[in-house]
């Protein structure tokens, strides 16, 4: 096979008279009478490559019968100046294998703009369009540039389980995971399930967070991070909610809430530096197509020391202004998205860190602050989306951990281990759970969250 090369290699390095092959997908063809002209994509670029086949190339007739959108690849040639205006280069074929036909009757990606409800409906074919294929190299880039991120600064990777007997929030919305007959269980009509019976002797779950199982391996490695699946059995049919979506969170040993703060702005920055660095026309394309503030949110995010205010001085900020809100404002209140939108869109208008919420509100975890009424938490709220990233410090004192336990009446022994990082050499720590959907949904603007992972779970949908 000649020089087998991406089309997006091709676009942005391919040298007139180079002897290259590609492999890809029509998108769109033009039949002429001596000759036809195909766009070509194999998914690594949002542009395509424009192919001309000539009358000479062996078998013409034949293959040009054949040339519909959706039919897949392989084209030997050479590459030439493009005369066509908008392109630099193209590729003039010598010789065409067709691997697979499509009809082009049937095929349900037609020559127009699709609504992103009808390629919901389509899932396995959305990867072919424009939108959806930027969104998933966006997505990529993004995982990238988590793991060196984080790699560079010389954190572990710790891959901490999908199954789990615990409930890190204490939330209640968990999937169960059995091993039991379910039909033999119903047809007995049982008034109690033995799950010492189970599996895992035991009731197990699909995990809502890595945290707790982070906070343990960052008291031996010191830093450390998790970036997996996470599952929440939320019924809630929104297009901010997904039931099985992806995690990021580092967990620091020897770390406080400040740097806690620190840390999770130079990561933001980063990922969005990455991706306009690595996925510079898929943005441009997202700016033009689907919000014209991709690109300002970007540079906001990147060009801007992140506002500080307790949240205290939230509250007192949302009081004092004129802006009518749907959800009443005073302290103690958990704030709403359009609370933490006013304070990063029309207050600050860059992201805002809330720091220092009510211990009430938040998570039995969390270091209790002097005043015996504020947690050390933090919330990172960004423009055009709210809430972005959640952290805290960690509460390491063994009493004021058992003492927060047992006022929200979690079990002490099934956190027995927990108990234990701070029976035996426990330390200040820190860390913060990422959204990764919602992180993808930002940076491209997409409005439904469901579009941004390549299979989304939600209520009575678990297609593929």
């Amino acid at each position: 096979m000649t020089n087998k090369k991406r089309i997006i290699e091709v676009l942005r390095t391919g040298q007139a008279q180079e002897k290259i092959t590609i492999q890809g997908w029509i998108r769109t063809t033009r039949k002429l009478k001596e000759f036809a002209f195909m766009e070509v994509s194999d998914g690594s670029s949002l542009a395509n490559l424009q192919v001309v086949l000539n009358q000479d190339i062996p078998d013409y007739e034949n293959i040009i019968k054949r040339l519909n959108t959706g039919v897949s690849i392989s084209i030997e040639g050479e590459l030439v100046e493009s005369p066509a205006k908008g392109q630099r280069i193209e590729l003039q074929a010598t010789q065409v294998e067709i691997f697979g036909d499509c009809d082009p009757e049937t095929y349900p990606l037609q020559k127009k703009r699709h609504s992103f409800e009808f390629l919901r409906t389509i899932g396995h074919w959305r990867g072919r369009t424009n939108t959806l294929g930027a969104v998933m190299r966006v997505r990529n880039a993004c995982a990238t540039a988590i793991h060196q991120f984080f790699q560079s600064k010389g954190f572990i990777w710790a891959h901490t389980p999908i199954l789990t007997a615990s409930d890190c929030e204490g939330a209640g919305e968990l999937f169960t995971v059995t091993n039991f007959n379910l039909d033999k269980l119903i047809a007995e009509k049982k008034d109690a399930i033995d799950y010492q019976q189970d599996f895992f002797g035991r009731k197990a779950y699909l995990t809502v967070s890595g945290q707790l199982e982070a906070e343990i391996m960052a008291m031996a490695f010191e830093n450390v991070y998790t970036f997996g699946p996470t599952f929440r059995a939320e019924n809630s049919n929104t297009s901010r909610h997904l039931a099985e979506f992806w995690m990021v969170e580092p967990e620091m040993a020897f770390c406080d809430l400040e740097g806690d703060q620190n840390l999770a702005e130079e990561f933001l920055k980063y990922i969005f530096n990455f991706v306009l660095e690595n996925c510079p026309e898929d943005m441009e394309f997202f700016n033009k197509r689907i919000n014209t503030t991709v690109l300002s949110n970007a540079d906001n995010i990147i060009n801007n020391e992140f506002e500080r205010i307790t949240y205290t001085e939230a509250i007192k900020l949302l009081e004092k202004t004129t802006k009518k809100f749907e959800f009443s404002v005073e302290w103690g209140i958990d704030l709403q998205s359009e609370h933490e939108r006013y304070l990063a869109e029309e207050l600050f208008k860059k992201p805002v860190i809330v720091t220092d919420y009510p211990k009430d509100i938040k998570a039995f975890y969390m270091r209790l602050n002097e005043d015996h009424k504020t947690v050390a938490a933090m919330d990172i709220l960004a423009p055009n989306i709210g809430e972005i990233i959640g952290g805290s410090q960690r509460e390491e004192r063994l009493d004021f951990l058992e003492a927060r336990i047992a006022q929200m009446n979690i079990q002490a022994d099934d956190i027995w281990w927990y108990l234990d990082l701070r029976r035996y050499g426990t330390v200040p720590h820190a860390g913060f759970g990422l959204g990764f959907e919602r992180l993808v949904q930002f940076i491209t603007g997409m409005e439904n969250i469901r579009d941004v992972i390549p299979f989304p779970r939600t209520p009575m949908n678990a297609e593929f």
